[in-house]
């Protein structure tokens, strides 16, 4: 079953849609535009010496992909019933990853501001949730998928050697702010940049927190003399990067400041969303060699 959605179509709304699955009895959800389709399990080829969170192998119209078992991400009892068990195929950071998990139920369309982030005093840097939802009275955990997987195989994520390969460069002088609700992320962003010589990074966990602090720089003076660029990822609790770009283009002050949207989500399908909302360029994670790159040509 593949999803399709009118939500696809808008851009800077600041809602999405998730798909609710089931591990174990509690409620997960995977934002709706990872989702290439949701498939009943098929024959797995085990890999020998894997991660332990994958199960193995699966041949899908003619690519091999890897399967990983969300029960064992998430540390969650085996499926009580396994004939209700769904294979859910994935697409994201320009790879495509299958997620086994117990049950999948339903589609829900809700406001990014409806997401909170998590506490720090039921969540770590370890932990896979990035944001809590509340459905009446009960609640529903949204996950990073993009962290689960960089664990599983670091060479997807964001590798410091490609900034190596730049040389010494020298960029100390220019100030940077980036909104990024991952904390793997956010650290990771910040030793890349440090090494590219862009050291004064100013760091938000959400777009809502972004705009807040460039709307006070904006109402002291030309807030290009503070933040020479923005950087942004799309799934962010409370407010997205479409909502955050297009926010910042609406804004007098605020209008002119160069904004690279930097996202797992990044597709060719998807990039109209971007251009439509003002982001000036828009690069998919993991990207980071193209990112400095770009970034160099904005605040030379």
């Amino acid at each position: 079953m593949a999803y399709e959605s009118g939500i696809l179509l808008e851009s800077g709304t600041n809602e999405l849609e998730i798909v609710e699955f089931e591990v174990a009895g509690s409620r997960y959800g995977i934002n709706v535009i990872k989702v290439k389709e949701i498939i009943v399990p098929m024959p797995i080829t085990p890999i020998p010496h894997a991660d332990p969170a994958v199960e193995g192998i699966i041949q899908l119209r003619g690519e091999i992909l890897p399967v990983i078992s969300m029960e064992r991400v998430l540390g969650m009892g085996q499926s009580a019933n396994p004939q209700n068990d769904k294979y859910i195929v994935s697409s994201f950071n320009k790879q495509q990853v299958v997620f086994h998990v117990h049950n999948v139920t339903m589609i829900h369309r809700i406001s990014w501001d409806a997401i909170e982030k998590p506490s720090g005093a039921y969540s770590t840097e370890t932990s896979p949730v990035i944001g809590v939802i509340k459905l009446g009275g009960d609640m529903m955990l949204l996950l990073d998928f993009e962290k689960i997987v960089m664990e599983i195989s670091p060479e997807t994520g964001i590798r410091l050697e490609q900034i190596k390969k730049l040389g010494k460069r020298e960029r100390s002088d220019k100030r940077l702010l980036v909104a990024e609700d991952s904390p793997l992320l956010r650290k990771l962003l910040q030793t890349t940049l440090s090494e590219a010589g862009y050291e004064r990074v100013e760091f938000f966990e959400n777009g809502k927190d972004a705009l807040t602090y460039l709307e006070k720089v904006a109402e002291t003076g030309d807030v290009a003399d503070t933040i020479q660029l923005v950087i942004t990822d799309i799934e962010m609790p409370q407010m997205d990067g479409h909502h955050f770009t297009r926010r910042i283009r609406e804004h007098k002050g605020l209008a002119k400041l160069p904004v690279i949207i930097f996202s797992s989500l990044i597709t060719d399908e998807l990039k109209h969303k971007g251009t439509s909302v003002g982001a000036d360029e828009q690069i998919s994670k993991p990207e980071i060699a193209e990112l400095v790159l770009k970034i160099d040509q904005y605040v030379i």
